[in-house]
């Protein structure tokens, strides 16, 4: 294990998918969603394929048990990315990173009432306190259902926590998935049922990009594939409870980029119900450290000496 190396890659994948939603954002004026999805995922695929072939595992590692777990996969993670892309083009950056932390407090949710993990009262504590900083950001954008305020911004919000339950429903069905798949048939199928999937959009009004907007949109499968090998491959280096944490880098990155290039200025609501967000995630993430730590002095009591 190198724990700074597994940090490093952390915070690098973080950055390359900031710099991918940045350029979705970028072109959201004029690219239909469905046509961002397709240049996410299919200019991703090659970059995934060079990776394989580095690892050694193309095209063994490709090989499939479960066609349709890998169907479901698709259709729920495609939907969640989809979310994700059209809300950028209704919230800032920051409002959108906040609120898309909501998928993995409701992952704890899912995964308990799917999978029938144990979900102790210290995590349900902490995943309510959670969401209560994603209502404190949603506060102000849900008041257009009511008939006040911007209801752009009401619809990119709820598009947006959409988004989340289907990227929280996509992470639940890839810890099942993992039992019978491996990784690199995961990764790189997700690819090819996301650029399928996209392509049903194209009777709904695709453009044609400008050479500047091509760009970006190339640079967004680029920067997608190569930050969803470093994640990847971030917790092969370090033990996950180390490396979860550098995740909520992306809020500071969020605010950077928001300031800088979009000229977007979050509310005190955005900042607070993030901050409230980020501190339920980590309290998440220190308690499964505790508990994985109890787990491995039990069973060091447990083995027998000589």
């Amino acid at each position: 294990m190198h724990p700074l190396r597994g940090i490093t890659m952390k915070l690098a994948s973080v950055t390359l998918f900031m710099g991918m939603s940045s350029a979705i954002k970028a072109v959201s004026d004029h690219i239909p969603t469905g046509e961002a999805v397709f240049f996410r995922a299919s200019c991703a695929l090659p970059v995934i394929l060079v990776w394989l072939v580095a690892r050694g595992e193309f095209p063994q590692g490709l090989r499939v048990r479960s066609p349709f777990g890998h169907v479901l996969r698709g259709l729920l993670g495609t939907s969640g990315m989809a979310c994700g892309f059209a809300g950028l083009g209704f919230l800032p950056l920051p409002e959108v990173t906040a609120i898309g932390y909501a998928a993995p407090l409701l992952t704890v949710i899912f995964a308990a009432l799917l999978l029938g993990e144990q979900v102790r009262r210290f995590r349900i504590s902490a995943v309510g306190l959670g969401m209560i900083g994603v209502m404190i950001v949603l506060a102000p954008d849900l008041s257009g259902l009511f008939g006040q305020g911007d209801s752009r911004a009401t619809t990119g919000a709820l598009i947006v926590l959409v988004g989340a339950v289907f990227s929280a429903l996509a992470q639940v069905w890839v810890r099942r998935l993992v039992m019978t798949e491996k990784v690199s048939a995961i990764v790189f199928f997700f690819g090819v049922s996301s650029t399928l999937l996209s392509l049903l959009t194209l009777p709904f009004g695709w453009v044609w990009p400008t050479p500047t907007e091509a760009a970006l949109l190339v640079s967004t499968g680029v920067t997608g594939g190569a930050g969803q090998i470093l994640l990847t491959s971030s917790y092969r280096e370090a033990d996950a409870s180390l490396i979860a944490p550098f995740e909520y880098a992306s809020m500071v990155l969020a605010l950077a980029v928001g300031y800088f290039v979009f000229a977007e200025v979050p509310g005190w609501g955005t900042l607070a119900g993030a901050a409230i967000i980020v501190t339920a995630g980590l309290l998440i993430i220190w308690r499964e450290r505790q508990l994985g730590l109890e787990r491995a002095r039990q069973r060091r009591a447990m083995t027998p000496l000589g």
